[in-house]
Formats: structure tokens, sequence, C-alpha cells
């Protein structure tokens, strides 16, 4: 099976290191849970021992996944600012209102931060534009205003 890389920016690769020793350093804090709920008595009935069991397998599941990740990772840089790229940010007129976005991979996108996926509709559409060229995506035309 072929690994796929994934994107990530500097930050958000220090961001997935940061989420991973936290979740590591609080192993002994669920695992201390899950024995004091034992020692409760019947499992079957022990809200408290499913709560904590639930948040061991939660947390196990996320360490995985975000060494994964890291394993697999590829920092990307803005580059040069001539034209839209994986890393850059973007400055854009959405029918008069300005928004700034950081495109940055699928992995670290939250558009409530303001990054957005390159995967995404609005990724695609103005990956590899310049400054001032309009593109239009799901019916919309957006102008480029600033590459960051």
């Amino acid at each position: 099976m072929i690994k796929k890389s994934v994107n990530l920016t500097a930050a958000g690769k220090k961001d997935l290191e940061k989420e991973l020793d936290e979740l590591i350093k609080s192993r002994p804090a669920i695992a201390e849970r899950i024995a004091t709920a034992r020692a409760f008595g019947d499992l079957s009935e022990n809200e408290e021992y499913s709560s904590a069991r639930n948040e061991q397998k939660i947390a196990e599941s996320r360490i995985l996944e975000i060494q994964d990740i890291l394993k697999n990772a590829k920092i990307i840089r803005g580059g040069k600012k001539d034209k839209v790229v994986l890393g850059a940010t973007i400055v854009l007129d959405m029918g008069g209102r300005t928004v700034e976005y950081a495109l940055v991979g699928p992995t670290e996108a939250n558009p409530l931060e303001g990054k957005i996926s390159n995967e995404s509709p609005i990724g695609k559409a103005i990956l590899g534009h310049k400054a001032g060229e309009t593109v239009e995506f799901n019916g919309k035309k957006v102008t480029i205003t600033e590459i960051k």
C-alpha cells in the first residue's frame, strides 16, 4: 500500500506535535480513572468505567492518527508571491466583501480560523492564479486581490 503524503505548514506540524505530546501525557490519568472505576465493582453497569474506557479509545485512536500524519508529513511553504500556491495567504474580494485565507492541506483546514483546503471548491478554483485575476467557483465570482 502506498502512503499518501500529507501537506502541512510548519505551524500545523507544530500544533500536531503539541497535541500528540498532550495526549501522551494524558495516558496515566486516563489509566488511573479506569483503575479507580474498576474498583467500584460490576463493570457492566459502571458508567465511570465505560466513560474512561471510551476516553482511552478516543485518545489512543487520535495518537495513532497524529503519528501517521506526522510520519507522512510534507512541510509546505508559501513560496513566491506571484501566484496562489499551497501555503500562501490570499486576500479575496467576494462580491464586495474582503476575506483573507491561508491555503493549506486538508488535514489542517479550518475555515473558521481562516484556513482553507487546496481540495475545497474555492481552493481548487484559486490555485495557480495570480493577483488581480477573477475566478469562478460554485457560480460565484471571486477576485484575488493580494497574495502574501
